[in-house]
């Protein structure tokens, strides 16, 4: 297969934990050719199709040189046998917009992964809200009372913007109270942003688990992420210390009942948080954690993850 990436830019990949490269690379060693583009190197004009600045790329297995580009230039994405969106969030307008350009793409015969519809019809946070057996006390509003009213009835809760990524913008707030005014100031901007408010999940001490499905299937080991210190983020961009672990029963069983809904949608890789007993987030723009499962386990879910994406491929 001739496979685009569209990623963030291929300079600023850290390679040793990026689970981008890990597909890249375990592409490569399957025989397919890589490419690489960005959001911002993606146009359509009428009378054509949509088009992107791509480089074709061979990966060196050297650092910090990681890749070589073989050739750039001006290409048709329907010219790819698959497209891979990896851009991490944050989901703003610019990356609503690709996602129309990409499902455009596919009207003129690309196959993309994960499909660009679903990407937009699950925001990482909000996925959670159909899912409500399988997940705690939650509350989403615009609504200073309403928040006060939550943290009145629960006394220990966190509060989170619809639009982080990596435990940016995400508070806890305990029995007394305390700043719990400012924080919705914060988050809620007068009135004018959503927020997400959960009951705090005392079970993060053992970590905020990540768990990945591949082609509607949970991967057979997760990562717990456990929070160091004083933070109360398990987050491995805040510091959170990454163990991989094989799934326990409870998780399996609501990663196999959430897994086969996102892959019927085109969802072909999608990251379930857990915490203790309860899913938190479903992630779906780019989900990572490739890499430590494997240098930890052995299981290679980039393998994983290339079996599915060759099979998705072949289907008409």
């Amino acid at each position: 297969m001739h496979i685009l990436f569209v990623a963030d830019p291929l300079e600023s990949f850290q390679t040793y934990k990026d689970t981008t490269f890990a597909m890249m690379r375990e592409a490569q060693r399957r025989g397919h050719s890589v490419a690489a583009c960005e959001p911002r190197q993606i146009s359509w004009k009428r009378g054509g199709k949509v088009v992107a600045h791509v480089r074709h790329i061979r990966l060196t297995g050297q650092t910090p040189q990681w890749f070589e580009t073989t050739g750039e230039g001006l290409q048709e994405l329907a010219g790819f046998d698959a497209i891979v969106m990896r851009k991490d969030p944050p989901f703003d307008s610019e990356y609503f917009y690709s996602t129309h350009l990409l499902e455009q793409a596919e009207r003129e015969g690309a196959r993309v992964f994960n499909k660009p519809r679903a990407l937009r019809d699950h925001p990482e946070k909000l996925a959670i809200l159909e899912f409500p057996q399988f997940i705690g006390p939650t509350l989403v509003t615009r609504s200073a009372d309403d928040i006060r009213a939550f943290h009145a009835e629960h006394q220990d809760i966190i509060l989170k913007p619809l639009d982080g990524m990596g435990g940016m913008g995400i508070f806890r707030v305990g029995a007394d109270g305390r700043n719990l005014g400012s924080i919705i100031e914060t988050l809620n901007r007068g009135g004018a942003c959503s927020v997400m408010v959960q009951k705090f999940l005392p079970e993060i001490a053992q970590g905020d688990k990540r768990v990945l499905v591949i082609g509607g299937k949970p991967v057979p080991y997760c990562l717990a992420r456990i929070p160091q210190g004083n933070e109360v983020r398990g987050n491995l961009a805040a510091g959170g210390k990454g163990v991989a672990q094989p799934l326990n029963d409870h998780d399996k069983a609501m990663a196999e009942a959430v897994g086969p809904v996102l892959m019927e949608r085109g969802l072909l890789l999608a990251g379930i948080d857990v915490i203790g007993q309860c899913i938190t987030e479903i992630n779906v723009t780019s989900p990572t954690c490739f890499q430590e499962i494997f240098d930890q386990t052995g299981c290679d879910v980039a393998s994983l993850f290339l079996d599915a994406l060759e099979q998705a491929q072949a289907q008409p």
